[in-house]
């Protein structure tokens, strides 16, 4: 069970619940801030709130608003902070920088008001922060920059290309672990971008105004800026939502819009970051052919070895196909699940079902990928415990895609299926990434089900002979009947 005083696994709890990246400044309507009463701006939050909890993964609230309005600002903080659903984390901006009152304030905003994560002005050094990294599942938050204009002159000193924020970016993660010290920063695409590259791993607050996307340039505006603030995994970033939203008729369906286009960006960073060095092909065809380059892979990793070796169903093949490999290479198990993915799309289903154990990494990724959720069949029923021969949450009646990796006899892949339809689950599909062919596929449409594949034997063979990576002789081996 998650702890819910620990800001990190509150936040990825909100975040994964609500897919999303939004967060909630709970702060006044500037413009008409004086025809309000304490009365009018606890309904204002209470309404935003209500508007938001599924859609956001946390709330800020800015201290400076309420200690300018004296003892009623802070009795309107205190029913505030009790309004926030306890799921969602709480961010204090406080950007707190008193040397002399760390230890006391840290005890009363973690202790005493019990919020989850702070903001902190880090020109005093290690020793302002340190009495708030002394708490447990707390998060500090380092402002290293804000889109204020003048204040470049101190931002950007001694120069431009060796700015002072980006030291206070350098220096702040000796600090503290990801999960304990993130980074505040104003809404600035440029700096974002230097930012994210010197901190890869630091969760990133956003300060300011960002894009609604209610015209081009608007989405233009907020696509740059997610390009340069999302990490390698489309994540590591908290933006608020806009204040000029809760203007409109129907401000949830607005915020709802912003978080879906936001998304949409995300996978596109996604799809476009993998997250080790990148593997390029060291042989030029005139014929483009889409799946080239993953089979080349797939090869030079290891994952097509040569001898004589007993497969699964007892037969002895001259060669091994081994896609174990996979999951420690994120670029090439990326390119995978984005081509399982493509199949999956096309296909009805409520739950994604992977086969024990070769193919439980790649449903998992499935599942994360597609927002769908998983399970899998035991590979054997436990004796102790539950006993379960179905692990994860279902239905009977659900409609289940199985998810294999290597299609040899079909006979794993079936029983698995079997075991899934013997607890009143339908399946109807199976995806696997290597067909062997030789009528496995008529096999399976004979008891029921229809197979689909990446990658078919033959076609590996073919690509892999062409590059010379194989010999005519092994050529033969990889597509002689068995």
């Amino acid at each position: 069970m998650i702890n819910q005083t620990n800001f990190s696994d509150k936040l990825l709890e909100a975040i994964e619940k609500n897919q999303t990246l939004l967060y909630l400044a709970l702060e006044p309507d500037r413009e008409n801030f004086d025809l309000l009463t304490m009365t009018d701006l606890l309904a204002k939050a209470k309404f935003a709130i209500d508007q938001t909890a599924d859609l956001i993964c946390a709330c800020k609230l800015s201290l400076g608003f309420y200690q300018s309005l004296g003892i009623p600002g802070w009795e309107l903080l205190q029913q505030i902070l009790k309004i926030i659903p306890g799921h969602i984390p709480v961010i204090l901006d406080a950007k707190h920088c008193d040397l002399n009152t760390s230890t006391i304030f840290a005890k009363t905003v973690f202790e005493d008001w019990q919020v989850d994560a702070i903001t902190l002005s880090p020109y005093a050094g290690f020793d302002q922060v340190a009495p708030f990294l002394l708490y447990p599942g707390k998060t500090v938050f380092v402002l290293c920059a804000t889109a204020n204009p003048s204040a470049a002159i101190f931002q950007e000193y001694p120069t431009p290309e060796n700015p002072f924020y980006l030291q206070l970016v350098r220096v702040s993660q000796t600090w503290g672990t990801p999960e304990k010290v993130g980074l505040e920063v104003g809404v600035m695409p440029d700096m974002l971008a230097r930012i994210r590259k010197a901190a890869p791993e630091r969760l990133i607050l956003v300060e300011g105004d960002i894009p609604a996307e209610n015209d081009l340039a608007e989405a233009n505006d907020l696509s740059q800026l997610l390009a340069a603030g999302l990490s390698k995994n489309g994540e590591g970033l908290l933006l608020p939502i806009p204040a000029s939203l809760f203007a409109e008729s129907n401000p949830r369906e607005e915020v709802q819009k912003l978080r879906d286009n936001i998304n949409e960006e995300r996978l596109k960073a996604i799809a476009g970051s993998p997250t080790c060095e990148l593997w390029l092909p060291d042989v030029c065809f005139l014929q483009p052919e889409p799946n080239r380059d993953l089979i080349l892979q797939l090869y030079d990793i290891g994952c097509v070895v040569f001898g004589d070796h007993v497969q699964a169903s007892g037969a002895t093949f001259p060669y091994y196909i081994d896609l174990r490999k996979i999951i420690s290479i994120p670029q090439i198990f990326h390119q995978i699940v984005s081509a399982y993915a493509d199949i999956l799309k096309d296909l009805k289903f409520d739950r994604i079902a992977g086969i024990p154990y070769g193919s439980l990494p790649t449903a998992t990724g499935l599942a994360l990928r597609m927002e769908r959720p998983m399970i899998f069949p035991r590979k054997e029923v436990k004796t102790y415990g539950a006993g379960k021969l179905i692990e994860g949450h279902f239905q009977a009646g659900e409609t289940i895609v199985v998810v294999d990796d290597i299609l040899i006899s079909g006979k794993s892949v079936m029983e698995g299926a079997g075991k899934l339809q013997s607890a009143g689950l339908k399946v109807e599909d199976i995806v696997v990434l290597i067909d062997h062919e030789r009528g496995v596929k008529d096999k399976l449409q004979a008891n029921g089900y229809q197979a689909h594949s990446v990658l078919a034997l033959s076609e590996i063979a073919q690509i892999l002979y062409q590059a010379n990576r194989i010999s005519a002789e092994e050529f033969q081996l990889l597509t002689a009947e068995h």
